[in-house]
């Protein structure tokens, strides 16, 4: 089992491996394309501003790569956002993978939205084992409107997607990697065990 973390720049890329390391996986930190094509497993990770990410990645081709990729693949935080349609960060064009688009939460609202939150999801094999109203961490500004592709949620002032699946392609708003959240693992561990017939288009 090969899993990619994509290094454009713009990730909490070492936690993120030292997660999947206490998971049992070895992972490689790459942003060339054909280690990228040929791994069984990619994560693409992101921490920082939406239009700065995004140039990076345009840098190294990867925004053309990424909407190709056949294997599973596991957007995380701003990773999530950046395969969205639209960011209201820095005007960004996404890669148009989920359909939906990223907006800023209301002034009214403390921002960023941070620390631990429950999150509730609907049947879906990314969330195999994890209970309902599960804990996970978030700190984000920014935020994917509810669409078809939704497959976890919670609310902050509206309710918001802290999870996305199209086929092959996942997304989490949330950070699974974070030491110390058994259900972050389990959904790390789901997703290297991800079978086709979990991808269904929504």
């Amino acid at each position: 089992m090969s899993i990619a973390i994509i290094d454009y720049g713009a990730g909490n890329i070492q936690s993120i491996r030292f997660a999947m390391e206490r998971l049992g996986f070895s992972t490689i930190l790459t942003n060339k394309v054909d280690e990228i094509q040929q791994a069984d497993r990619v994560i693409f990770p992101g921490v920082g501003e939406a239009s700065s990410a995004m140039t990076k990645l345009q840098a190294s081709r990867l925004d053309t790569l990424i909407p190709t990729l056949t294997q599973p693949v596991l957007g995380i935080c701003l990773g999530m956002q950046l395969m969205c349609n639209h960011s209201e960060e820095g005007n960004t064009k996404g890669l148009g993978i989920f359909d939906t688009e990223v907006k800023r939460f209301d002034n009214q609202l403390k921002v960023p939205h941070m620390g631990w939150n429950k999150s509730s999801h609907a049947d879906s094999g990314l969330f195999e084992g994890v209970s309902d109203q599960s804990y996970f961490y978030m700190v984000h500004s920014y935020y994917a409107k509810m669409s078809d592709q939704t497959i976890a949620s919670m609310n902050y002032g509206l309710e918001f997607s802290t999870a996305l699946q199209k086929d092959n392609f996942y997304g989490v708003q949330f950070h699974p990697e974070s030491i110390d959240t058994e259900s972050g693992h389990l959904l790390l561990s789901n997703f290297i065990a991800e079978t086709k017939n979990w991808s269904i288009s929504r």
